[in-house]
């Protein structure tokens, strides 16, 4: 069992810029040989996936965020990190990191404009 949790998130203007992190309180070996995700979900909608990073450091990103967000990983501190930059109204949401069948608490991220 993994447990995650969320922080970084919080209010920002548009253009502005957070880094959200994931840690992990479990052993290093489930957590540095999984891919780890980033979803989303905005009021009154579907959870949608963000980004994603494998164990070997391979990313991929949702079309909405390509170019803006940047997922990495320090496995030594057992975390994930999501820094997003150019912010934009729509990425208002509640922001989730998952790893296996486990999902974090999420963490409030507020765009204004």
């Amino acid at each position: 069992q993994v447990q995650l949790v969320e922080s970084g998130g919080g209010l920002v203007q548009a253009g502005g810029s957070l880094r959200l992190s994931c840690t992990a309180t479990a052993t290093e070996s489930i957590f540095s040989n999984n891919a780890v995700n980033w979803y989303r979900q905005a009021p009154g909608k579907q959870r949608e996936f963000v980004a994603t990073i494998t164990r070997g450091g391979t990313t991929n990103y949702a079309d909405s965020v390509k170019g803006r967000f940047t997922i990495s990983r320090d496995n030594a501190k057992n975390t994930v990190y999501l820094q997003m930059n150019s912010l934009k109204p729509e990425d208002t949401a509640v922001y989730y990191c998952q790893v296996l069948f486990s999902w974090g608490q999420g963490t409030q991220v507020t765009v204004s404009s």
